[in-house]
């Protein structure tokens, strides 16, 4: 799974028939890092991807993002061309320093 930031919406009137129905939203993926001092921080990295969203998150919330082939099974058709999904919207992380 991969830790994400949500960064933005994505809409689109001429999609994949089977992707009708379904939001999609613009995530950032972030890594765990420390700072000077050794205060954790959730840093961003990589490039941003589009996940499909059933589960209502919002701007700025930290999801997890199942990709690839499991990100299909959790939807009722899993031949949806999709590579990405959130499964999940983290309410409090704990790191230790």
């Amino acid at each position: 799974m991969i830790l994400a930031r949500v960064i933005g919406n994505v809409w689109s009137t001429r999609k994949e028939e089977s992707l009708r129905g379904l939001k999609f939203l613009v995530v950032q993926p972030v890594t765990l890092s420390y700072q000077e001092d050794g205060t954790p921080q959730l840093r961003e990295f990589g490039n941003s991807l589009i996940a499909a969203d059933q589960i209502g998150a919002g701007e700025d919330e930290i999801v997890m993002i199942a990709s690839g082939s499991s990100a299909r099974q959790g939807l009722a058709n899993n031949n949806i061309p999709i590579d990405a999904t959130i499964v999940g919207i983290i309410d409090k992380e704990t790191f230790e320093a």
